[in-house]
């Protein structure tokens, strides 16, 4: 009865020997995006009273703040597969292998902000979000506040790529974290600069509009392109990124039932960025390992299988267990350096540690059987992995928040 254990145990080892600058590179991504996520915390803190004069626009914030991170980290997990498989080229032409990816993200995170915009409205109005803001307000807030993210993500991503093959990281192992923690710290204060533009009498409409042609036509032009792999990254990405905003949304609902509760203990605002980011971050790095596994044969489509990535779900939990002890411990921190009242330096920790653990559980189902379906069924890996991982960690790590402060006492 022994024997498996051990086997994993040698197993990891293993591993740990075989990349362990990959694995440190890993550690070093999830505590920047940590970090960056604080900052977000931080931004969130300090929008609450714009939340207030804004109804609605919290079922919009983490879709369009997840929607950056799950473009740009399947664009960083293509990009990763690119990398193993030694076809990784950086070129300005848009017709090369990375070039349509590349167009692919921009085109996405576009014709995205807008679908998502229309569902957030169409959410308050079907949940019955008393005096929301308009669908004008929405599109200007989702499609303005998104273009710095665009510019921003995409250099970060293609960096990272770039070092990864310069120091031999596995890009697997830092695309995921960095490019989240890079979507975190940029769009949430895009967005909130975007709410200047609300409410002005023609201004507004008008930008809207001008947001719907441009954000529909880049649509098209993605849609109906000559360049295969352009298009087809197009064509399989929109209905799971959809499918990952409208669960985005949830999220933002559920944040929006308990967000009184939580403006009374604000240090835990700070920690629901990064929570959410780190619960996706997390099980990305293993679905983004399972997709480049699948792609060069090192595992099969069979029963069994999870064997083959035993010794990297161990990698992950001994990540998140690390993580989330310091997660807690930095907002314990932050809370009383900026004088936010919250609970104890043990009950911060823990509710942190165990929302962690539950929502990275969860989600690691998810990125696990999400990525084994798609490959079976001849779709990339690469394009539903990251935005299933990344939408449902949103939804589930709210889940796991409002469950965690339950059983510690704390609602």
């Amino acid at each position: 009865m022994l024997r498996f254990p051990r086997r994993v145990g040698a197993r990891f080892v293993a591993l740990l020997r075989a990349d362990f600058a990959g694995v440190r590179a890993g550690f070093v991504a999830l505590l920047i995006s940590a970090g960056t996520g604080l900052i977000a915390g931080i931004t969130l803190g300090k929008i609450t009273n714009t939340l207030e004069e804004l109804p609605g626009l919290i079922i919009l914030v983490p879709a369009a703040v997840g929607m950056r991170g799950n473009v740009f980290g399947a664009l960083g997990s293509r990009l990763g597969t690119a990398v193993l498989a030694g076809t990784f080229r950086l070129s300005a032409r848009v017709d090369t292998a990375v070039g349509q990816d590349l167009a692919s993200a921009v085109l996405l995170s576009m014709s995205m902000a807008f679908l998502l915009a229309v569902s957030a409205k169409g959410f308050a109005v079907a949940f019955g979000v008393h005096h929301s803001i308009s669908l004008a307000d929405f599109i200007v807030v989702s499609v303005i506040g998104g273009l710095i993210p665009i510019v921003v993500v995409m250099g970060i991503t293609v960096a990272v790529a770039a070092m990864s093959v310069r120091y031999e990281w596995d890009l697997d192992n830092v695309a995921a974290p960095v490019v989240t923690a890079a979507a975190d710290s940029v769009t949430l204060p895009s967005l909130f600069l975007a709410t200047a533009l609300v409410g002005l009498r023609w201004v507004t409409p008008v930008l809207a509009g001008i947001c719907a042609v441009v954000c529909l036509g880049a649509l098209a032009v993605g849609w109906r392109t000559s360049l295969t792999t352009l298009r087809r990254v197009v064509r399989e990405s929109v209905p799971v990124l959809l499918l990952s905003g409208f669960i985005s949304m949830l999220a933002g609902l559920t944040i929006q039932g308990r967000l009184t509760p939580l403006l009374r203990q604000p240090e835990l605002l700070i920690v629901i960025p990064p929570l959410l980011s780190l619960s996706g971050s997390l099980p990305g790095i293993l679905s983004a390992r399972l997709a480049s596994k699948l792609h060069l044969g090192l595992v099969e489509v069979r029963r069994g299988m999870w064997r083959g990535v035993v010794e990297d779900l161990t990698l992950v939990y001994l990540l998140a267990t690390a993580i989330f002890l310091v997660l807690g411990g930095a907002t314990q921190a932050l809370g009383a350096a900026l004088h936010l009242s919250g609970p104890g330096f043990l009950q911060t920790v823990g509710v942190v540690l165990v929302a962690g653990l539950l929502a990275t559980t969860w989600t690691n189902f998810v990125g696990y059987y999400g990525a084994v379906a798609t490959y079976r069924y001849g779709l990339d890996p690469d394009n539903f992995g990251i935005p299933l991982v990344s939408g449902t960690s949103d939804l589930l790590g709210a889940i796991a928040l409002i469950l965690s402060l339950v059983i510690f006492g704390l609602t």
